[in-house]
C-alpha cells in the first residue's frame, strides 16, 4: 500500500536549492522518514539525480549511532561529496545529535549540498535554535494521515472510512493491518514503547503514573476547558497525589513538545485579547487519544471536534477557541477561530442538528459576532452541498469539509 503525500512532497520540491535547511517536523511515526527516504528520494531519482548523490542518515537506528557524534557526522558527509554536482543530505531525527546546530550551519557553507532534516521534538525548533540558524531554517510540519489521504484506501466508502478514522486515527502503519485486533495491538505498543517512553526518558520524568493519568484526563475531556490549578485539586481528592500546578503545566509542555497534544488558547473576539487560562487540548492523532483510554469513550461528538481542529492545522491555519459576549456578562464559545493571513473563519462543530432548538443553539455564538468574517457550522448530517442560511451562516457537511481542501471558501 502506497499513500501519496503530495501536499508535503510539493512543499519539499518547492524548497529545493533555496540555501536553507529544510526542517521536516512532526510527531514520531507520522511519516516524516517515508516522505524523505521514499517519496522525495524517488522524486530526485526521477529528476535524474545520481543515487550516490543522495545521502540518507537515520540517527534513530543502531547502525548509525556513531553519527550522533557531530564530528563523526560532519566528516562522514563531507567524505561522500566527490564532485561539484548537487548532493542531497537527508538526516533523520536530527535532535539525537549533540550540537547539531553548528554541524548544520557548517553544511550551509557547502554550495553543492542541499540539506533536509527531520525532528520529532519541538524543542529543537525553539526560538533560540532558530536564531542560531540565522534565519536559514525552513520548517515543514507533517501530520498523521488526514481523512482525505485515507479515504481512497476504503474505495471512497464514507461510512467505513469515517468509522475507522474515528477509532484508529491516521498513523500510517495502522493501515498496513487488516484485523481490528492487530491495529489495536500496534497502537497500544506504539503508545507505550515509543511515545510515552520517549517523553519519559527525554524529560527524566519519575512520576510516570501521574503523566499517564494526566493524559487520561485530557483524553476524556476533549473540547473541555483545562485548568492546571483545578487539575491539582482533582489529583489530590481523587488520586490522593500531590501534583502541583507548575508540574502539571510542565507535563503539558512535554506533551506539546512531543507534538502529542496541542494547547489551544481562548480568544475574546470583542476585546481582541487572549486568555491564557483555562485553555483546551486536542490530540494530534485521534487513534493515540483512544489508545490512552484503552479504546473506551469513543464519543463521536468530541472526536469530530478534534478531527476538525487537526484538519485546520494541516491546512496551515492558526486556530483559537473563540469567546463571545452575548449580552451583559453572559459569555459563550465559538469552537474555532481559524486565521490565515487576512482570512478568518468562525467555525462550529455540530454532529447533528435534528431540531430547530439545536440549530439555534449552534448559531447562538456565531450570531453574537458582529464583524464581516465568514461563519460556518460543520455537521455530519447529509448535506449535498454547502449553503448559506437566512442569517448569513454557511452550513456545510463534514464530508465536504474534509474532502475539499478549499471548502472554507465555498
Amino acid at each position: 500500500m502506497k499513500i501519496k503525500r503530495d501536499f508535503y512532497l510539493t512543499q519539499l520540491i518547492d524548497r529545493k536549492h533555496n540555501r536553507m535547511i529544510k526542517i521536516v517536523s512532526g510527531i514520531r511515526r507520522c511519516g516524516k522518514s517515508y516522505l524523505l527516504s521514499e517519496l522525495f528520494t524517488q522524486h530526485l531519482l526521477d529528476e535524474g539525480v545520481d543515487r550516490h548523490h543522495i545521502i540518507h542518515i537515520d540517527l534513530d537506528t543502531r547502525d548509525n549511532l556513531e553519527y550522533r557524534n557531530p564530528d563523526a557526522c560532519n566528516q562522514y558527509v563531507k567524505s561522500l561529496i566527490k564532485d561539484d554536482n548537487m548532493y542531497y543530505l537527508l538526516l533523520d531525527e536530527v535532535q539525537l545529535m549533540e550540537d547539531f546546530v553548528s554541524v548544520l550551519n557548517g553544511f550551509l557553507h557547502i554550495k553543492n549540498l542541499d540539506v533536509y532534516v527531520t525532528g520529532s521534538n519541538s524543542k529543537f525548533l525553539s526560538s533560540d535554535i532558530v536564531t542560531e540558524f540565522r534565519g536559514r531554517g525552513d520548517e515543514i510540519r507533517v501530520y498523521p494521515l488526514s481523512f482525505a489521504e485515507i479515504y481512497p484506501i476504503y474505495d471512497n466508502n464514507w461510512e467505513k472510512a469515517w468509522g475507522d478514522y474515528t477509532v484508529y486515527g491516521g498513523i500510517p502503519l495502522v493501515f498496513t493491518y487488516q484485523k481490528e485486533e492487530d491495529k489495536v495491538k500496534y497502537l497500544k505498543n506504539l503508545f507505550k514503547e515509543t511515545y510515552l517512553k520517549d517523553i519519559i526518558e527525554r524529560n527524566r520524568i519519575k512520576s510516570t503514573e501521574e503523566l499517564e493519568e494526566l493524559l487520561n484526563i485530557l483524553a476524556s475531556n476533549i473540547g473541555s476547558l483545562v485548568n492546571p490549578q483545578k487539575l491539582t485539586a482533582t489529583f489530590k481528592s481523587v488520586k490522593k497525589v500531590d501534583l502541583s500546578a507548575p508540574t502539571i503545566k510542565q507535563y503539558l509542555d512535554y506533551l506539546q513538545d512531543a507534538f502529542f497534544v496541542n494547547k489551544v488558547l481562548r480568544y475574546n473576539i470583542k476585546g481582541k485579547k487572549y486568555i491564557n487560562t483555562p485553555f483546551k487540548c486536542y490530540f494530534t492523532d485521534i487513534g493515540l487519544r483512544n489508545t490512552s483510554l484503552y479504546f473506551r469513550q469513543i464519543e463521536e461528538t468530541h472526536i469530530m471536534e478534534n478531527i476538525i481542529y487537526n484538519e485546520l492545522q494541516i491546512r496551515g491555519y492558526n486556530v483559537d477557541v473563540g469567546e463571545v459576549n452575548i449580552g451583559g456578562n453572559r459569555m459563550t464559545e465559538v469552537d474555532f477561530v481559524a486565521n490565515l493571513g487576512n482570512k478568518r473563519y468562525y467555525i462550529q462543530s455540530a454532529l447533528t442538528m435534528p431540531t430547530v432548538e439545536k440549530i439555534m443553539q449552534e448559531k447562538k455564538s456565531l450570531l453574537g459576532i458582529r464583524d464581516g468574517f465568514k461563519k460556518i457550522i460543520i455537521t455530519k448530517e447529509n448535506i449535498l452541498r454547502a449553503y448559506q442560511d437566512e442569517d448569513g451562516i454557511t452550513i456545510m457537511s463534514l464530508k465536504e469539509f474534509l474532502l475539499n481542501k478549499n471548502s472554507l471558501d465555498i
